[in-house]
């Protein structure tokens, strides 16, 4: 890498970014991303519970993609699961 360039960040709006898991986590849904970490070129999030701060948990970046587990935003249920 030339000097004074730096590398591109990936998932750079990743830090603070709100999520809705669609089974409960910790008996939660609503997190919001906390800090983040790149381990051998893979992108990790800290998720906390914006109800409960002992609620938090790591996962790869990649499960947020998995709309089967995580909706971008925080959903109601009437929203994520209309009657």
């Amino acid at each position: 890498m030339a000097k004074g360039k730096s590398r591109k960040q990936k998932f750079p709006h990743l830090l603070g970014s709100k999520w809705t898991a669609v089974e409960p986590v910790m008996g939660w849904r609503h997190f919001q991303v906390r800090d983040r970490q790149e381990r051998q070129g893979t992108t990790f999030a800290h998720l906390q519970s914006v109800c409960d701060d002992s609620a938090s948990l790591w996962l790869n970046v990649r499960q947020l993609n998995n709309r089967q587990l995580w909706i971008a935003g925080w959903q109601a249920l009437e929203e994520m699961f209309p009657t």
